[in-house]
């Protein structure tokens, strides 16, 4: 939920490699507030080419159409989109809705299985299937220079999730994790963790850094206690709390 201290789901990767003539940026997920936010970093809306979706919900979408035309207005002539089965259909209906910006820009949609390797801007990726109210995918993300073995990437990010032991697996060995905690433990929720159920699934799991994200206000002010309960339940990393505009170097 947008608040005025908190921008929807969006989370910019960047690689700086000395060798290469450019550094590279990938964007998971658009959700609404994130082009102002964008606009805040030297990357901006113009530097972000290409867009990993986690999945469809509003609120990690809402933002797809208007950087669309933010990137044209600006002069940048593509955007890819990438996500799990059943993007090019929504990209498809967002354009039927605001037709004029079809055209404007090389617009390429592509869409990707949970376990094959693929790359996203020059980082490699590997999703993984979610559970959650929709089809949703993890992603686990290399950096350009090992792109190659994307499975044992750095960075693993979870969308939106239940805690349970086969996304935890697949995040071990992560030097970041950033996954979903929605809820304090007193809130009764599906399709999200609450702090418990997400440090009783990473207990044993080798994740350097956990970033707690996706945020309800019902957590403001609770992070201290509920960094204690992932804990408590069995994680034994860095815990975290996302908020916009927080840097994580890897």
């Amino acid at each position: 939920m947008p608040t005025p201290g908190r921008a929807q789901s969006g989370y910019l990767l960047e690689a700086y490699d000395s060798d290469a003539e450019t550094d590279r940026a990938l964007l998971v997920d658009c959700g609404s507030g994130v082009l102002g936010r964008l606009a805040e970093t030297s990357v901006g809306y113009e530097g972000v080419s290409t867009v990993l979706v986690t999945h469809h919900h509003l609120d990690h979408v809402a933002s797809l159409l208007p950087l669309v035309k933010a990137r044209w207005l600006a002069g940048e002539t593509h955007l890819e989109v990438i996500g799990p089965t059943g993007t090019k259909a929504l990209v498809d209906g967002l354009l039927d809705v605001h037709d004029y910006l079809d055209g404007r820009i090389d617009l390429a949609i592509r869409e990707v299985p949970a376990g094959r390797p693929f790359t996203a801007g020059g980082f490699g990726v590997v999703g993984h299937e979610t559970r959650h109210s929709m089809p949703c995918l993890a992603y686990r993300v290399s950096p350009p220079a090992y792109s190659a073995e994307p499975a044992t990437g750095p960075v693993t990010l979870s969308g939106d999730t239940e805690a349970f032991a086969g996304l935890a697996r697949f995040a071990d060995g992560s030097d970041l994790l950033v996954h979903d905690c929605s809820f304090p433990d007193d809130v009764d929720v599906s399709n999200h963790p609450t702090p418990t159920t997400l440090g009783e699934s990473l207990a044993g799991v080798d994740v350097d850094t956990l970033v707690c994200s996706h945020l309800y206000p019902h957590t403001t002010g609770r992070e201290d206690e509920m960094s204690a309960s992932v804990r408590a339940a069995g994680f034994d990393g860095t815990v975290r709390f996302a908020t916009d505009g927080l840097t994580v170097s890897v």
